[in-house]
């Protein structure tokens, strides 16, 4: 067991409900601190180049329309393998299938509208925490 880092978003759907709170409350009761923290909104650009990863894939467009819909908020988690802890507290992307009591099953709307994204290894969670942070913005 490590202690690591890894970025959530709080994605528009989740935003427009007023769930930030609700969900912070899950996160940080599953051991994980929130160790950075800031509102934003992303322009097209910007989540196209967050999830350029995707672009081949058929539901990139969505995906980036769906981002670029409201404010959303970005956090850096900090926590012993927070990376597979927050997948886990996240639950499935098809909150049908997620667990009770996972953020997804409790708050999503739909499989698109899922509320939150989670870095999915230590390498991406580097990726993605740099895309929106820098070191003087995270306080561990």
């Amino acid at each position: 067991m490590t202690l690591q880092r890894t970025l959530s978003i709080l994605k528009p759907d989740a935003t427009r409900r007023n769930l930030t709170g609700k969900i912070n409350a899950v996160i940080e009761t599953a051991g994980l601190r929130i160790v950075a923290q800031k509102r934003i909104w992303l322009s097209l650009a910007q989540a196209q180049q967050f999830y350029a990863v995707h672009e081949s894939r058929a539901f990139f467009n969505d995906l980036c329309q769906s981002m670029i819909a409201g404010p959303i908020v970005v956090q850096v988690l900090e926590g012993t393998d927070a990376v597979s802890k927050y997948r886990e507290t996240m639950g499935a992307t098809n909150p049908e299938n997620a667990t009770a009591g996972t953020i997804r099953k409790e708050f999503a709307e739909s499989i698109e509208a899922n509320s939150v994204h989670g870095s999915d290894s230590e390498e991406n969670a580097a990726i993605e925490i740099a895309f929106f942070f820098s070191h003087i913005e995270i306080v561990g």
